[in-house]
């Protein structure tokens, strides 16, 4: 079975990008390198992180960290598990100011996590990305978008081309002046010459979106 290592040579996945794309290389070398690889050796729990990825969905940062702190505090805990939230009735959830749709949503992922259908980070290094893909959508209100953030930003995986994010299709748009932004299916075959460092391509995406200013983070960029 396929094993997949958290990360990869950003430099040499730079180095492909600029080969196989000019323009996209011209961005690069402006840039310069991005420094994403810290976040590839941290600690991480699926859980935790998809139960934090529902309750930023649709609100600003600051709005979303005041609530997840309150879901804190009423489990008395810091990791969002199925043993942790079970711990709080839906009312203590809406009066910390989860809205319906999410508690339901959080319901489900504890439902799943507690009879072992979310993988571990340890169980996703054997899964593919369409693996993982499948298996975490299947969550109530865990869309694909999600799941590739989860894919680029805690995993590594070099392969990744969000073509849906709004800041990856702006970028594709400033790179190739185009007129509109490219609708994610045309952004898909033109990015099929980034392959395998797409990951890496949306990144800087992002970057030439946002006039090559630091990058945000990235759950402020929710789809689902």
């Amino acid at each position: 079975m396929a094993r997949y290592v958290r990360g990869f040579d950003l430099e040499m996945a730079a180095a492909h990008l600029a080969r196989r794309d000019r323009k996209l290389g011209r961005w690069i070398e402006r840039i310069g390198p991005l420094d994403v690889a810290a976040a590839w050796r941290k600690p991480f729990d699926t859980t935790d992180s998809l139960a934090r990825a529902i309750l930023y969905q649709q609100l600003s940062g600051k709005a979303a960290a005041t609530i997840v702190g309150r879901v804190e505090v009423a489990i008395d805990a810091k990791k969002l598990h199925a043993d942790t939230l079970c711990r709080v009735d839906d009312a203590a959830l809406r009066a910390c100011g989860v809205s319906g749709n999410k508690t339901l949503a959080l319901r489900d992922l504890a439902a799943r996590a507690a009879v072992g259908e979310i993988p571990s980070s340890r169980e996703m290094a054997g899964l593919h990305d369409l693996e993982i893909i499948e298996r975490l959508t299947a969550v109530r209100g865990i869309g694909r978008w999600t799941v590739e953030m989860m894919l680029m930003f805690h995993l590594g995986r070099p392969d990744v081309l969000p073509v849906d994010d709004l800041g990856v299709r702006k970028g594709a748009q400033l790179l190739d002046k185009l007129d509109e932004m490219p609708k994610p299916r045309a952004l898909a075959e033109r990015g099929e010459k980034w392959g395998p460092y797409r990951t890496l391509a949306g990144l800087y995406l992002w970057r030439i979106a946002d006039g090559a200013a630091p990058a945000r983070p990235a759950v402020k960029r929710s789809q689902d």
